[in-house]
């Protein structure tokens, strides 16, 4: 039997990424902000729902959220083709990060528009890949 390999041994040795399924379509867009109030429950399920539709995505169950003393809010939204995550911390400052993979294609300007317009955050960057 021969041991598994050290997870080093799994990366790749060059940092150029390769397509290894061009067939499938994935899209990924990471939004991250600051909301000009602290985050809650009730916008995390809110804002990952409406999301949710501003991306004209299907949903399959109500988002799940959990708040960490130590992290802040997490939430998460499962979608017919994949899903968002959204993370919000209150200290050492305000502060949000939602991270959007799908496997059907969606204006990534929608959401980052819908995104600052819903946490009134004056402050927000983008990156698609």
């Amino acid at each position: 039997m021969t041991p598994p390999s050290s997870a080093p041994d799994l990366l790749p040795r060059s940092t150029e990424w390769r397509e290894l399924a061009p067939e499938i379509h994935r899209q990924r867009l990471v939004i991250e902000g600051i909301p000009a109030q602290p985050v809650d429950d009730a916008q995390i399920r809110a804002y990952l729902s409406a999301l949710s539709r501003e991306v004209d995505m299907v949903q399959l169950l109500e988002p799940v959220t959990h708040r960490s003393d130590l992290y802040g809010w997490a939430g998460w939204i499962h979608w017919e083709t994949s899903g968002a995550h959204f993370y919000a911390w209150e200290q050492p400052r305000l502060f949000f990060s939602v991270d959007i993979y799908t496997c059907k294609a969606f204006d990534p300007e929608v959401a980052v528009a819908f995104t600052a317009d819903f946490f009134a955050a004056r402050t927000v960057v983008a990156k698609s890949f």
